[in-house]
């Protein structure tokens, strides 16, 4: 019960940041300099909107928490779908899936950790192999039989938030 309320929430979150149609945070628009280079601008400009700061470890830290949140309810879904599914392929899938976004979600974790020590190289590396990580998941569903659950939306979702922090995070190792 408590997992589908952590859940919930989350994706109530998730889903105001990517429809709602707030003010830019930044009076610099730091976003018209991040979002370009992100494989989703329009994605990454409606996150950064709520991230109420331009301050770059600040978005370091917003978008770390976010893609952190995203991996773990993928992780708990995938696992709630593998207990579920009645067809062996998708169990396989779903298990191997849950198992990736521990490993993103761990990942990102050490992610929070090394900008905390100002290793923005670190950081960059963890969002990569977060970012890895969802799209192996993703891409185990390429063939037959189709996944019908939200994980690949929620798979998409953490690869182009990481893809936010890769920028962010080249742009601070930058500024050193």
């Amino acid at each position: 019960m408590a997992n589908s309320i952590v859940l919930a929430v989350s994706s109530l979150f998730v889903l105001s940041v990517l429809f709602s149609n707030g003010d830019a945070a930044s009076p610099n628009d730091v976003a018209s300099t991040i979002c370009p280079k992100t494989r989703n601008p329009s994605f990454c400009l409606d996150v950064l909107k709520f991230a109420g700061t331009s301050d770059l470890k600040e978005l370091a830290t917003f978008t770390l928490n976010l893609a952190h949140d995203k991996a773990a309810e993928s992780h708990a879904l995938a696992q709630s779908l593998a207990s579920k599914a009645a067809d062996p392929k998708l169990k396989e899938r779903y298990d191997t899936c849950a198992e990736f976004y521990g490993n993103a979600a761990d990942g990102i974790e050490d992610g929070k950790n090394y900008l905390g020590e100002g290793d923005y190289n670190g950081v960059n590396i963890k969002a990569s192999a977060a970012m890895t990580e969802a799209g192996d998941c993703l891409d185990s569903f390429t063939q037959p039989p189709k996944d019908p659950s939200a994980l690949p939306g929620n798979g998409k979702a953490v690869e182009d938030i990481c893809s936010i922090i890769l920028v962010i995070a080249n742009l601070l190792i930058g500024s050193v």
